[in-house]
């Protein structure tokens, strides 16, 4: 019995052994790391006993070329702290200050489950500054007015700019030397939100705070904390290289002609910027099939392509004044069997401006005889294989890159191809293994257009400090590798020039805009069907405007179409109207 007992009582003392070991364990050795799951419990305390508003996060901010800030707002909003509705408050005087009836802000209260309540326009409620100033005027405890940072519900240029998400894990493992500042890190996952979001993060955030027991109840009275960010120099703004109101038309324009799948991208030619950049479908946080930005997706071009064809036969010299092709064949050499794609005898000028299979399939087999690689070899002068967008070093970033997700061009998918007639013909006319991306061949076009000279892509221009002084600029890069000389660029020119100019050109329809403009359309088989069995194709236009003196450079994708009149050449035409219109203005 005694032994028993014994027994028993080493169980209840090593069981409160453990028990006392759990307990310090959960309160003093891993409070700020605890189980498998590294679980902040201090973290976790606080959150527990802390109610608050966010009035802003802290993040860094995206403004446009002018300074205008993207996808953001600051909103007059009225705080109201649940706790009102236990005590004896002025709620007259609030009503009367900002023209509520009194019995609507009761009925607000009762309805919160200890949670503050904000109300802004966006709830209904139209405030602005001078309600804001009578609001704390009264200096009710918890009840203010403040101006929070709110995204705006129509957001533009939201593949661009990208998405942050909540996600402490991936917090820690980016930034393992950084203390967490905020109850809930986020990191950026896509777009510009990602690619400087070391420069976003928050120092600090601005919030109003106050401490609850279980039932939601003050701790300390119904004093409420307002914490600041006092930092002169954070949170950072980075500037991009948008003009939102052109981004604006865009997104319409796009919207407008159904564009369901693809987008546009316009640039500076000068210096190679990004001026305007949609795409389709819009982003949707809650489908993981919405975030890809189609504008730095490799795709099929279709006779786009065309213009490195022509760029290298040029160059060769294999373009003869008096050379004709039979352009009622078909690109492998055969007679068309529907009569309305027989284009009769053309000269190589005719052929790029009606866009002929045939002529560029025979050219693409000529060139493959006299140089394997000569192909990707013009592709790669005209910036078609290489990555378009801005990278180098910045800072502690050996090879920063503006667009992290932007996929590389490329030709072949095997060197066997090479010996392949039917697939040399196909790659010549931007078929088989050929992809690009949109940004690629707007660049492409901004190349033609200034001679020759490769820039690479930027949309961010500067990252400027909170107090506006510029923390670094992002200088204009001149692409590596060969380039084409002036005096081709002049010839592709011309080329682009006839697309438009010619009567049965395939660019025809823009002959009535306002200005001149070079351009190559494109159709590509995508070699998929739709759910009625029918061939899906990329339809393209790229080019560039006042051909006279170019300023843009833009490019239309309407993907995965049936065949049939290409929206492009729409939203083409719009935007360029569009763009004659604001600067006439």
């Amino acid at each position: 019995m005694n032994k028993r007992i014994k027994y028993i009582g080493v169980f209840i003392i090593l069981l409160m052994g453990v028990l006392i070991y759990r307990l310090a364990q959960i309160q003093l050795l891993e409070t700020e790391s605890f189980s498998e799951q590294d679980v902040n419990l201090m973290k976790e305390s606080v959150k527990q006993r802390t109610q608050e508003v966010i009035i802003d996060d802290g993040r860094g901010r995206f403004i446009d070329r002018e300074n205008k800030p993207l996808n953001e707002t600051y909103l007059p909003t009225l705080v109201l702290f649940p706790f009102l509705k236990n005590y004896q408050w002025p709620i007259d005087q609030l009503a009367a200050a900002i023209s509520v009836r009194k019995d609507e802000i009761e009925q607000l209260l009762k309805g919160t489950k200890n949670e503050p309540i904000l109300l802004n326009k966006e709830k209904g409620f139209q405030l602005d500054e001078q309600d804001i100033k009578a609001i704390n005027k009264l200096k009710i405890p918890g009840v203010f007015g403040i101006f929070m940072k709110t995204e705006q519900s129509d957001n533009i240029a939201s593949h661009l700019i990208g998405m942050t998400s909540e996600n402490e894990t991936e917090w820690k493992k980016r930034y393992p030397d950084k203390e967490i500042t905020s109850l809930s890190p986020e990191v950026g996952v896509t777009g510009l939100e990602e690619a400087f979001d070391e420069f976003l993060q928050p120092e600090d955030a601005s919030r109003l705070l106050y401490h609850v027991d279980g039932l939601g109840r003050p701790l300390f009275g119904v004093n409420v904390k307002y914490i600041a960010d006092s930092n002169p120099f954070y949170p950072i703004a980075v500037q991009t290289t948008i003009d939102k109101h052109l981004q604006e038309k865009a997104e319409q324009i796009l919207t407008k002609h159904q564009i369901n799948e693809g987008g546009l991208v316009l640039l500076d030619i000068e210096n190679s910027e990004v001026v305007a950049m949609a795409s389709k479908p819009d982003l949707d946080r809650n489908d993981p099939k919405t975030y890809e930005n189609k504008m730095l997706s490799a795709m099929f071009p279709g006779s786009v392509f065309k213009t490195v064809i022509a760029a290298a036969a040029i160059d060769t010299n294999m373009i003869k004044p008096e050379r004709t092709f039979n352009c009622d064949r078909n690109v492998y050499g055969q007679t068309e069997k529907e009569e309305e794609k027989r284009a009769g005898t053309l000269t190589f000028e005719e052929s790029f401006a009606k866009s002929c299979n045939y002529a560029f399939a025979t050219i693409g087999q000529e060139l493959i005889q006299k140089k394997s690689n000569i192909i990707e070899e013009y592709a790669e002068k005209l910036g078609l294989l290489s990555f378009s967008g801005w990278s180098g070093k910045v800072y502690h970033y050996d090879q920063f890159k503006q667009f992290p997700r932007e996929q590389r061009g490329t030709i072949w998918g095997d060197d066997s191809d090479k010996r392949s007639a039917k697939a040399i013909a196909q790659t010549s006319i931007g078929q088989k293994n050929v992809k690009v991306t949109p940004l690629a061949v707007a660049n492409m076009m901004a190349t033609i257009a200034r001679g020759g000279e490769k820039r690479e892509v930027k949309v961010v221009d500067k990252i400027l400090y909170k107090n506006g002084e510029t923390m670094y600029t992002f200088k204009n890069h001149l692409m590596k590798g060969e380039k084409i000389s002036p005096a081709t660029s002049s010839k592709l020119t011309d080329l682009l020039l006839q697309v438009v100019a010619h009567p049965d050109g395939t660019g025809r329809a823009f002959q009535s805009l306002p200005v001149k403009v070079a351009g190559k359309s494109g159709t590509a088989e995508t070699g998929t069907l739709n759910d009625n069995g029918k061939k899906l194709y990329h339809k393209w236009f790229a080019g560039f405007f006042p051909a006279e003196h170019p300023k843009y450079a833009l490019v239309v994708v309407d993907m995965n179409k049936t065949s049939g009149r290409a929206k492009t050449n729409d939203v083409f035409y719009e935007m360029v109207e569009q763009i004659y219109n604001v600067n006439e203005e």
